[in-house]
């Protein structure tokens, strides 16, 4: 998925939900950003102060996609949760190891990652980690089929438009593209079609198995579900029954996931945000704005810097309001989660990625 879902959808699903403009924003900033934190490593302070944050992402070109992604370190617990192939922990799905691997729609790990964070949920960071949970949990459906990591698997053959004839753009566009070799990682050899709300669309994977996919159905679905979890997250309780998106809300969701066909995520979301802007949905009109990097940005506002790399041994200024940033709080979720999933909660299901 990408920004139109990441943030415009999840700000529209936490309001939904029940949440007010602030911490629905906190929360669908973090989803966004679980995308754009690129770097890792130390922050230096100038008074001799540490921080070590990890980055949760690369771009999508980034020559780090052939060495360090293929490490497990970013795709696994961030954008491809292993599915243990729709199965319990006390079960294995049939074949071998990458079966596990394979992404699958609020699965059963899915679903424990998720009452984790609700019950993590009264740490200074809960909302920011509400909001990395909600981008791995939606991420579920957006990447069914696919696993983190560079596999025959993840290989894609005879792409297919909607009414099952052969996608000769998509096949003329993968010929030309020049990263042949990290195509088999994640849901590369297809590009952003597992990404894009509005496509219906299809293709051969590396074993020969034809597969449909629906994105608006998927999509819809997994905007339910994420605002059902929004709701448990209020009510304290990972169990509790929700309703879920209002009717008329997901009347509205669903027409516009279908209706706004932009190939550029950021043109689509700015067409939720203007919706948002507008008051189309029950919760009325609000402002909502993301920016990644530089001026007024979460890591601007934390270290006073408007650069979007950091360079080697940078010194930055250290206030005390550091310890209570969203920047500061979004890395310290994210650390929380990624050692979850890789230490607590993936071994539990036979999967050992680290």
């Amino acid at each position: 998925m990408q920004i139109d879902f990441h943030h415009g959808v999840t700000y529209v699903a936490a309001r939904l939900a029940g949440f007010e403009h602030e911490p629905a924003n906190i929360i669908a900033y973090s989803a966004q950003y679980v995308d754009d934190a690129i770097n890792d490593g130390f922050i230096r302070f100038d008074n001799g102060a540490l921080f070590h944050r990890i980055s949760s992402a690369h771009k999508m070109l980034d020559y780090r996609n052939f060495e360090e992604l293929a490490n497990y370190g970013v795709w696994i617990p961030f954008h491809f949760l292993p599915g243990n192939g729709g199965l319990s922990a006390s079960e294995d799905p049939q074949g071998s190891f990458i079966d596990k691997l394979i992404c699958r729609p609020n699965s059963y790990v899915a679903q424990e990652m998720v009452r984790e964070c609700i019950n993590r949920r009264h740490t200074p960071y809960g909302l920011h980690r509400l909001g990395i949970t909600a981008h791995v949990y939606v991420d579920t459906w957006a990447h069914q089929g696919f696993a983190g990591v560079n596999h025959r698997v993840n290989e894609a053959k005879h792409l297919l438009d909607e009414h099952g004839q052969p996608d000769r753009n998509l096949m003329d566009r993968l010929q030309n593209y020049f990263v042949n070799e990290a195509l088999p990682l994640g849901h590369g050899s297809v590009l952003s079609h597992p990404d894009k709300p509005f496509l219906r669309w299809g293709y051969f994977n590396g074993r020969g198995e034809q597969i449909t996919r629906n994105n608006p159905k998927d999509f819809l679905e997994a905007a339910d579900n994420m605002c059902k979890v929004m709701q448990r997250y209020i009510a304290g309780n990972p169990d509790a029954v929700v309703p879920g998106l209002p009717q008329s809300d997901k009347t509205l969701i669903a027409q516009m996931l279908e209706s706004i066909t932009d190939n550029k995520g950021s043109l689509r979301h700015q067409k939720w945000l203007s919706a948002i802007a507008q008051g189309k949905f029950s919760f009325g009109k609000a402002n909502v704005t993301y920016i990644p990097k530089g001026k007024d940005s979460w890591k601007h506002l934390a270290l006073g810097t408007e650069n979007s790399v950091d360079r080697e041994n940078e010194r930055f200024p250290y206030h005390p309001s550091f310890l209570a940033s969203d920047w500061k709080l979004f890395h310290d979720a994210l650390q929380s989660h990624h050692f979850y999933i890789i230490h607590d909660l993936l071994p539990k299901y036979g999967i050992c990625v680290a």
